[in-house]
């Protein structure tokens, strides 16, 4: 990743939030994330916010375990807590000040199509991928006639729409007046945007108008946060976010990517993969301080 000479820090007043998907209960990463959001945030402000854009695995019993894990730990927020489930009005207008900008256009390709034409192009072994280890998308219906993309929008709404990586870069680099950067204060530097690493990604789904990267920049914006505090493993999203910011006029945040808390195999943590949440300390009559002290730094040994 190409660097730029500088010298980043916490802002004076920063303003943070811990931002939680329910579709399983909170493990010892997301503890560590949480806490390090607080912890950040001193001498400004700490929010949660719920990301709930995934309706078919969004639980309301997993909401409250939310809460009530976070107060278990100690943490308070404000209310109202934003849940983006709420929000989609607010993301089909970003979508369509997108599209009106012609940086977006739809696509019917599934993964298995993906798959199989660069298959078919004998390429599969050494086809690039994305820094999350997906397929870059090969356009197969970013250059289609015109008049053709609208019959097929009107015969067949089953599509998703993707960011044109080109033209976006090039309109998001224009308004910007120069190469997009962002800062990370984890390491006090600022790193040059490269989004055309990921290629054409999914930005809104067939049936839901936003996807992360959409909705996360929207929410940052409008819940004035000014100091972005998540995992590394989402460092490489930023790329994608900074673009976003550009392209929709929304302020430039600085950015925390914290380590993740693994396996001693390595392995990170991960809801998918069953790991036991934090509120087996609760259940097994442990305080809240002995969770912290079984934490790395700066809460641990």
């Amino acid at each position: 990743m190409n660097k730029v000479p500088a010298m980043i820090r916490i802002p004076e007043n920063p303003r943070t939030r811990f931002a939680p998907s329910p579709n399983g209960r909170l493990h010892m990463g997301h503890a560590y994330s949480a806490l390090m959001c607080l912890h950040l945030s001193k001498g400004g402000e700490f929010l949660l916010r719920i990301e709930d854009i995934d309706l078919g695995r969004r639980r309301q019993a997993y909401v409250e375990a939310i809460f009530e894990d976070l107060a278990w730990l100690g943490l308070t927020w404000p209310e109202p807590v934003m849940f983006q489930s709420e929000r989609f009005d607010v993301y089909r207008a970003a979508l369509d000040s997108l599209r009106k900008m012609g940086v977006i256009y739809p696509c019917w390709a599934s993964r298995r199509d993906i798959r199989a034409h660069i298959e078919s192009l004998g390429r599969l072994s050494d086809w690039p991928v994305d820094p999350d280890g997906a397929l870059i998308y090969p356009g197969l219906y970013r250059d289609i006639d015109p008049g053709r993309r609208r019959d097929m929008m009107w015969e067949d709404t089953n599509y998703a729409w993707r960011l044109d990586m080109q033209a976006a870069l090039a309109l998001a680099e224009q308004k910007n007046g120069g190469p997009l950067t962002f800062a990370e204060a984890s390491t006090g530097e600022k790193n040059l945007v490269d989004a055309g690493v990921f290629g054409d990604v999914i930005i809104a789904r067939k049936d839901i108008p936003t996807t992360y990267h959409l909705s996360v920049v929207i929410d940052d914006a409008d819940q004035g946060i000014n100091l972005v505090t998540r995992g590394m493993d989402l460092q490489p999203a930023t790329h994608i976010h900074r673009v976003l910011q550009a392209l929709l006029d929304m302020p430039e945040p600085v950015y925390f990517h914290h380590d993740l808390i693994r396996h001693d195999n390595g392995e990170r943590l991960s809801k998918r993969a069953g790991d036991i949440g934090f509120a087996s300390w609760r259940e097994a009559g442990k305080s809240q301080q002995d969770l912290r002290h079984a934490l790395p730094p700066p809460f641990g040994a």
